[in-house]
């Protein structure tokens, strides 16, 4: 998932500045996989949008996704170690990438039109959940959190200590920042700007000064922070340990059914999960 700079609508729209408490979960409601964002990643276009119920917009850029890796996204693949797993890939232009050049890489998405999309592409993904079992956790060399997808949960703090759960000790996150200084939780829909949404589910919109303080409290040393294209981006390292770490104890929702097979049934290395899908 990513997001542009916000366009406020209507009258006295401005940006939000207020925190919306949310429980740290992108499941089981699974918006992204309503139209109209299935509509858009099938056509390869927009418009599309993040809607607040005051009406203000922050455009999504389906366009870019659905197209090769740009500059930007190579920089980011260059510095990925080792397996990598693409947390919220989309349609899975980064993990078709890596796939190319081949390092083991998984996509998750709870969209079953991105992960069919990335499958298609050549990669391997999951219809997952990052609050639900993911194959291979503690042992992922990277993880990516790129196109907004920091905004998982509305929680950001949450979602840095379960991207802990899923790394192994001393793992690398990559995370796209929004190119503003802003730090805020809200509630919002998937909209196609001519009337067609999805439901209601919580989101966060983090820059990299908010994203360092909630990094810091997660336990992730900062390893560095670039631009590109008009994009912001900041690499963490692990701090703890992997016996520091509590395992996640989430159940997993019935309806979410993999695309491929998940290898939950045993605790296999990121590379045998991507051999075996």
């Amino acid at each position: 998932m990513s997001a542009a700079r916000p366009v406020p609508t209507g009258e006295g729209a401005r940006p939000v500045t207020a925190l919306i408490g949310c429980p740290p979960s992108d499941s089981p409601a699974r918006p992204w996989s309503a139209d109209p964002y299935t509509d858009a990643l099938r056509t390869g276009r927009g418009p599309l949008f993040l809607r607040r119920t005051d009406g203000w917009l922050l455009p999504l850029e389906v366009e870019r996704w659905c197209a090769e890796a740009d500059a930007a996204d190579r920089e980011v693949l260059r510095r990925c170690e080792g397996a990598v797993l693409d947390v919220g890939c989309g349609p899975g232009r980064l993990v078709a990438a890596l796939s190319a050049q081949g390092r083991p890489v998984l996509g998750i998405d709870v969209s079953e039109a991105a992960v069919a999309h990335t499958v298609r592409l050549g990669g391997q993904a999951l219809r997952r959940s990052v609050f639900e079992p993911v194959p291979g956790e503690g042992r992922w060399d990277t993880a990516l959190l790129i196109d907004g997808n920091v905004g998982i949960g509305g929680d950001p703090h949450a979602l840095l200590r379960r991207m802990s759960q899923l790394l192994a000790d001393k793992g690398l996150l990559i995370v796209e920042t929004a190119p503003v200084d802003v730090d805020e939780r809200v509630r919002v829909r998937v909209a196609d700007g001519r009337g067609a949404s999805g439901t209601s589910f919580p989101w966060a919109r983090v820059g990299t000064p908010a994203l360092l303080r909630h990094a810091d409290r997660a336990g992730w040393r900062p390893e560095g922070q670039w631009t590109a294209d008009d994009r912001s981006f900041l690499a963490l390292r692990n701090r703890s340990s992997r016996s520091d770490r509590r395992t996640s104890s989430t159940a997993e929702p019935p309806n979410s059914a993999a695309v491929t097979s998940s290898q939950r049934d045993r605790k296999p290395s990121p590379e045998s999960v991507v051999a075996d899908l």
